[in-house]
């Protein structure tokens, strides 16, 4: 991984944790998502006024059908977040989502024939992010019990962790294609930013015809207006930034697990937060699990 890669992922953690750890505060549902994405979408959309040629004409079918199932994959993993938070705890729920993803996006890589670009330090290391994940939840080790894991927070947290690894694939194909288009006079930054601003129009869309189909959705959405819309616009430029850092980030490597896999220093971030500011409780399995990660991460990031 370059520098200027390793730099932007490191940025975008950052960030990813304090929206994270704010919106946990602020207790989100779908409603509190589709606020806050649609804000993402307003703070880029001069450039959908810039590039509107770009945009009318000369991005491919394929560009859209992905953006459509990379956005579809973004409003699940909100909506599945937000459960698992209003479940359980930053510290627990946060790890899980961030680290599953990480063996996912390993396997689709394998599958798609490029094992040869990913070292076998790499593969060690997310063995052991995943190893700390399932160590999160566990007060004792010899209390191990499969009913740790029969949770609602758990469960919410590890279909988040599918979604979120299932639109880092699609953006990543998407990306690529996008920046292979010869007919596109547009340079690569404005080019992830232009393709951010759609892919959280799209997932505006998603969250909103969830939010509709249901009555309680309906509610939701009301009270968020009255009661919470600020809270949901600050978290919504976090989401933005830290996600358009993130698709900057891809083009300076050449496959996205080492991204993906690096991106995940935000899960102790997430779950120091979690624990010093909203005294979550700290259990040594905990505490090991996190730092089994981050070793993980380390060996990722280096190899």
């Amino acid at each position: 991984m370059s520098l200027v890669a390793i730099s932007l992922a490191i940025l975008s953690a950052c960030i990813h944790a304090l929206w994270n750890f704010y919106t946990k505060k602020s207790h989100p549902n779908a409603s509190f998502f589709l606020i806050a994405t649609l804000t993402g979408a307003l703070m880029f959309s001069p450039i959908l006024i810039v590039h509107s040629d770009t945009l009318l004409h000369h991005i491919p079918d394929r560009v859209w059908m992905l953006l459509i199932i990379a956005g579809l994959f973004m409003a699940l993993y909100f909506i599945s977040l937000a459960r698992a938070y209003k479940e359980g705890e930053l510290s627990i729920a946060y790890p899980i989502a961030r680290a599953m993803p990480i063996i996912i996006v390993l396997a689709v890589v394998v599958y798609l024939g490029r094992a040869d670009q990913i070292s076998l330090q790499s593969v060690l290391g997310s063995i052991l992010v995943v190893f700390g994940c399932f160590m999160i939840p566990l007060q004792r080790f010899n209390e191990l019990r499969f009913s740790d894991y029969l949770n609602l927070t758990f469960v919410m947290a590890l279909i988040a962790a599918f979604c979120s690894a299932g639109y880092a694939l699609v953006d990543d194909e998407a990306l690529r294609y996008f920046r292979n288009n010869n007919q596109l006079a547009i340079d690569n930054t404005s080019m992830t930013i232009l393709y951010a601003c759609l892919e959280a129009s799209i997932t505006s869309l998603w969250l909103a015809l969830f939010i509709v189909i249901r009555k309680q959705g309906r509610i939701d959405f009301y009270q968020v207006i009255c009661v919470n819309k600020w809270n949901a616009i600050v978290a919504g430029i976090g989401i933005i930034l830290s996600y358009t850092l993130l698709l900057m980030a891809l083009a300076f490597v050449e496959n996205v697990s080492y991204i993906v896999a690096f991106h995940r220093l935000s899960i102790v971030l997430g779950a120091a937060l979690g624990i010093l500011i909203l005294n979550e409780k700290l259990y040594p399995m905990k505490l090991l699990g996190m730092l089994i990660m981050l070793i993980g991460l380390l060996g990722v990031a280096l190899g």
